[in-house]
């Protein structure tokens, strides 16, 4: 693909103004938890109308910790079970393993997102949760997978890791789950280096999230007594892990914020470029109005052959994903949907830093190959 001579007007990262509030961390003295991980927090309930927000150094470590507290809190044995996908990144699914409960895969639709039908099908006594991925930014079956979630007693975990400014009926996705995580990593909608939050509607979880991010901690006070003597102490009352977010990299994240509905109508231009532009014979993935459009994803056979061709004309594509159940250390499953689309999907170039001229050029090359 030819470098085009203009101005790029949309770049990842707000470079001054992330600068300028790393600055704040600096002078301050203050690079940790707390400061600029709170405001970020305050920022991101302000914007998502979510009730609660914790910043964590990852949305794996949400993951993490929404089932761990879920199992926790409910009282859920080992070997209860998940319905979950395993057209995800293994993050998803590894959370489940990680707490010795069992997921059981369901298929997905032709918009890569959970198959209400066959979530139903996978419903057993032993159904704990169900944990949905807004695939690529997708909103496409969330509410009907909610809807089975409460006919049947069910929690709903949302791996929103996609889904920063993906909205349903302009409602921002989160609110009608138990538990939602968004990933803040570099190549995300909301790019930081790495970082995520985890939003709980219960403030009795939100406030169990904190202690366990933070080692179990529940107490670190340095006091003075009426004495005039000094004592610092602090408390643990559980097995947690370090796993909260710092100032500098939240920091990053509140300059983001302020970008992220801008920057999203940009993708669901060039998403609409796409659209239009590709031959019809190649099937898109089509998404609900309300998506973050965080890819932009079509259907071939001899997906290394367009991978390679594509390559050697300096267009670089990617895989998401490949399913899970294809690794050793998940059991595997009928999933005849799931088998087909980890084949032939393939993601093609959605960032800000491409522009709509070279989305046609992309186009153009694909609609002229002949492979």
């Amino acid at each position: 693909m030819s470098e085009e001579k203009i101005q790029v007007l949309k770049p990842l990262f707000r470079v001054e103004e992330c600068l300028a509030e790393i600055r704040d961390c600096l002078e301050s003295s203050w690079t940790g938890m707390g400061y600029k991980t709170t405001v970020f927090e305050q920022k991101w309930c302000e914007y998502t109308n979510l009730p609660h927000a914790h910043f964590l150094n990852s949305a794996t470590a949400g993951l993490d910790l929404g089932v761990r507290i879920l199992k926790e809190k409910y009282n859920w044995n080992d070997g209860d079970e998940i319905i979950t996908s395993a057209f995800t990144f293994v993050s998803t699914n590894h959370a489940i393993l990680y707490h010795n409960l069992k997921p059981v895969f369901a298929d997905i639709d032709d918009s890569l997102n959970l198959s209400p039908e066959d979530v139903e099908k996978k419903i057993t006594s032993k159904t704990k949760a169900i944990l949905f991925v807004g695939l690529a930014g997708n909103t496409k079956n969330l509410c009907a997978v909610r809807s089975i979630c409460e006919k049947n007693g069910l929690k709903f975990i949302l791996d929103a890791s996609h889904m920063a400014g993906s909205k349903v009926d302009n409602i921002h996705v989160g609110s009608n789950c138990d538990i939602s995580i968004f990933s803040f990593q570099a190549v995300k909608n909301l790019p930081t280096a790495d970082s995520g939050m985890i939003c709980f509607q219960e403030v009795e979880l939100d406030k169990k999230v904190r202690e366990l991010s933070w080692l179990g901690i529940t107490k670190d006070t340095f006091s003075r007594s009426s004495q005039g003597t000094y004592k610092w102490d602090y408390d643990v009352n559980s097995l947690g892990m370090k796993y909260h977010g710092n100032s500098i990299i939240a920091s990053l994240g509140i300059v983001a914020l302020k970008y992220l509905e801008e920057d999203n109508i940009y993708r669901r231009k060039l998403a609409s470029l796409y659209e239009s532009h590709l031959d019809k014979r190649f099937q898109v993935i089509k998404h609900e109005p309300g998506s973050a459009r965080h890819l932009f994803q079509i259907v071939v056979d001899k997906r290394e052959d367009y991978i390679s061709m594509l390559a050697s004309m300096s267009v670089y594509t990617g895989v998401h994903y490949k399913k899970n159940t294809a690794y050793k250390v998940y059991e595997s499953a009928n999933l005849s949907k799931t088998d087909f689309y980890s084949d032939r999907v393939l993601s093609l170039p959605l960032h800000m830093n491409i522009t709509e001229v070279q989305v046609k050029e992309v186009c153009n090359i694909l609609n002229s190959s002949k492979l």
